[in-house]
């Protein structure tokens, strides 16, 4: 169920959006992806998911490569975008059982009530989307990343938007998924890779700049927080 990505490449003329990186992400392990604001993070996402075609370099996902077999890798894989693409004058029901049609799934109402109680929209399930704040806007995107019972979980900023408490029940539920999943998330929020994260990619200008372990990365840079290493890894 892991993710490996070879030597992966994304070129804009002759900017080098991603530069040759490589890395593993493993099931039941939570996999950080940091970097400054235009570092690469999410134009990586987007190549993993088949949603843009990389230059040079390969990634496969569940043994399955990327680009040979799109479709099945986008059933394998949910998919939470920074800017959740979410149907404002849908009913957040309506719009579930219309995401999990899409995916050809049996039993839809019953896995539609399934991931409303699981993300925390029992109240506003009648409501229309676009009358939702952002923190439950972005639950439905997770609640459609979540509908097919993917194997890989990519979540690019997910907690963006969220009150305390939202934040607490998002970070738990993340937390329980990945016990079961290969999950990659991109953040900028360093209490949010210690608190949900086994293992952490920094990447600078395209490029990587660490690949390992928070434990590891900790005793590599003793007496250093994460923030820290962060800024001193991407200066």
């Amino acid at each position: 169920m892991s993710v490996i990505v070879r030597n992966l490449v994304k070129q804009y003329g002759e900017q080098k959006a991603v530069d040759q990186i490589s890395f593993e992400a493993k099931p039941g392990r939570i996999l950080g992806f940091l970097g400054p604001n235009g570092a690469g993070k999410s134009t990586t996402m987007k190549m993993l998911t088949g949603y843009l075609k990389p230059s040079a370099g390969e990634a496969e996902v569940v043994g399955k490569n990327v680009q040979l077999e799109p479709l099945e890798v986008k059933r394998l894989i949910g998919y939470l975008p920074e800017h959740t693409p979410l149907y404002i004058d849908m009913y957040v029901r309506e719009f579930l059982g219309f995401v999990a049609e899409t995916y050809g799934l049996k039993n839809i109402s019953q896995r539609v009530e399934e991931v409303i109680k699981l993300v925390g929209l029992t109240q506003e399930q009648h409501k229309k989307i676009g009358m939702l704040s952002k923190g439950y806007k972005q639950r439905v995107g997770l609640a459609q990343a979540i509908i097919h019972q993917p194997q890989v979980l990519i979540l690019d900023e997910p907690t963006s938007g969220l009150d305390p408490n939202q934040l607490t029940d998002i970070r738990a539920l993340i937390k329980n998924l990945g016990k079961d999943k290969t999950v990659i998330i991109s953040t900028h929020i360093m209490q949010e890779v210690e608190a949900l994260c086994d293992d952490v990619i920094i990447i600078n200008n395209g490029a990587l700049v660490a690949n390992s372990s928070i434990a590891d990365l900790k005793n590599e840079h003793p007496l250093s927080s994460l923030e820290d290493i962060f800024k001193k890894l991407t200066s």
